[in-house]
């Protein structure tokens, strides 16, 4: 399955060269122009991996960044900037960033950066014993290919957050857990997200699974910050 790379640059000579070479490479590519649609299309699209200019109407790229990590996302992020001095390359890092490649960039040179950080997304999602298929009333999810057949038929792909989420539940499948126990399996060690942004993505897997989400039956949230996957309601 195609990985998903979305582009944020408002230069459109540049956007069209690394969409048509990203695409090239057997990618699938999204491209926002501006700070405030790159955030929808984050939120929306779920990217795996996100090319992310600096100096961008109405949201920086830096501001961007901070308010992925803030939220708990931690979908891997290569800067491509104008803005070469130490300093920006140090601002970069610090708000998040994995990597920072400066303009004018070798296009071989970023598309060798772009396949290592996927490589290295793959390797911190290894095999344990949840991988497999995890299913439960009809649905059916390949926890390595982030491919999803629901109980109606309906295919979808599920990955960053939410797919890592699921994971997780199954491996505590009927247990109450903690969310600093969550936090510790899911987020990497010093991401602190907030409760609303854990639930966020929460949401997302009700919004899939469950028959009514304002109503779940499979993924509770309980008082005191805990949490419960129930696969069949009926057990309870």
């Amino acid at each position: 399955m195609s990985r998903k790379i979305l582009i944020v640059e408002d230069e459109s000579v540049v956007a069209e060269v690394l969409v048509d070479n990203l695409e090239d490479e057997g990618f699938l590519v999204a491209h926002a122009a501006d700070g405030k649609k790159a955030l929808e299309q984050w939120r929306e699209w779920q990217p795996e991996l996100v090319l992310l200019d600096v100096m961008l109407p109405h949201v920086d790229g830096f501001s961007i960044c901070e308010t992925m990590r803030e939220e708990g996302d931690e979908t891997p992020v290569l800067f491509l900037s104008a803005k070469g001095r130490p300093e920006d390359r140090v601002r970069g890092l610090a708000s998040g960033g994995d990597d920072y490649l400066v303009k004018p960039f070798h296009l071989p040179e970023l598309l060798l950066r772009v396949k290592n950080m996927l490589k290295r997304r793959e390797w911190s999602f290894e095999k344990d014993d949840t991988a497999g298929v995890i299913e439960f009333l009809g649905h059916q999810v390949d926890v390595e290919r982030g491919e999803v057949r629901l109980s109606n038929g309906q295919h979808l792909e599920l990955h960053g957050k939410p797919l890592q989420l699921l994971r997780f539940f199954h491996q505590h499948e009927d247990q109450v857990v903690e969310r600093d126990l969550l936090l510790q399996q899911v987020w990497q060690e010093g991401v602190y997200p907030s409760t609303r942004a854990i639930e966020r993505h929460i949401d997302e897997l009700r919004k899939i699974f469950e028959p009514a989400p304002q109503e779940p039956v499979h993924f509770h949230t309980l008082r005191g910050a805990r949490f419960r996957f129930t696969k069949d309601p009926q057990s309870l």
